[in-house]
């Protein structure tokens, strides 16, 4: 959720067991506005908390011009320092795979994940046990790049992709309709689409390309797994992620309100399919 409104924004997810201290309150308000003045970002979002053993990370944001490119992210423990997170690489996200339980709260602890493996064939066969680490930095930045990939969404018309491929704010925006925010199909992943099946591009093809360049959550899979509720008489408009418990996208119908965030453990939920 954006920095700005991060006081008030925070009460929309209240109902969802989201809630900040006002000691928490009052030093993420203060902090990010350093945070985005001495890294010189357009933007800084609250993206959320992850929750440790013996400590909680606090995480946050900050985007340029274009929001697709040159996103950082930050981890704090106090919510008034904060540290720069490696950038998840493709090999950073295999190796955190590995890792098993809750996050400890000390970035700088290591994972071992020893695998057995087979040298050789019949009865001179032998036996190797191969030790793989994983920083827990290394596995914070994964895990954050995989939700933002899995579930972060945006309501549809909110960010407009302009001539040079750079994707904004779209200043025009006014909200969904309550009819509008009733239909899974309005709400978008907040990356570039994914989606290349035959079906897809030819929706694509009669769509507005400078609106619909991202994939609609309704053709999610497992198939169920968000949650759709309508708050106070249908003035707020509810998502919660079944995948990634923990995961909350707010919006007020008719307005420019509209955020997310994540408190959870960190751990996907596998057995989805199975509980739908």
């Amino acid at each position: 959720m954006d920095s700005e409104g991060l006081h008030l924004y925070v009460d929309y997810v209240g109902s969802s067991g989201i809630i900040l201290s006002p000691e928490q309150k009052a030093a993420l308000q203060t902090s990010l506005v350093i945070l985005q003045s001495e890294n010189k970002f357009s933007r800084v979002y609250f993206w959320g908390k992850i929750m440790g053993v013996k400590d909680d990370y606090f995480i946050a944001q900050g985007v340029y011009k274009d929001e697709f490119a040159g996103r950082k992210t930050f981890y704090s423990k106090d919510c008034i320092h904060w540290g720069l997170l490696p950038p998840a690489t493709a090999e950073m996200k295999e190796k955190s795979k590995l890792a098993k339980g809750r996050f400890t709260g000390d970035p700088s602890y290591e994972f071992e994940h020893v695998e057995t493996k087979k040298i050789g064939e019949g009865d001179e066969a032998t036996e190797e046990e191969e030790t793989t680490i994983i920083k827990e930095e290394d596995r914070l930045s994964s895990v954050i790049s995989e939700i933002d990939d899995d579930v972060r969404i945006v309501p549809r018309g909110a960010f407009v992709q302009v001539p040079t491929a750079e994707v904004v704010k779209n200043r025009s925006f006014e909200g969904l309709t309550v009819q509008e925010a009733a239909k899974l199909c309005n709400y978008m992943h907040f990356r570039e689409a994914k989606c290349l099946d035959l079906k897809t591009l030819l929706q694509r093809a009669n769509m507005d390309k400078a609106i619909d360049f991202m994939d609609s959550v309704e053709n999610d899979v497992p198939f169920g797994s968000w949650s759709l509720q309508f708050e106070r008489g249908g003035g707020l408009i509810i998502l919660r992620s079944l995948q990634w418990l923990g995961y909350v996208f707010f919006h007020v119908p008719g307005s420019q309100k509209y955020g997310s965030v994540y408190c959870g453990t960190g751990e996907k939920n596998v057995d989805l399919p199975f509980m739908l």
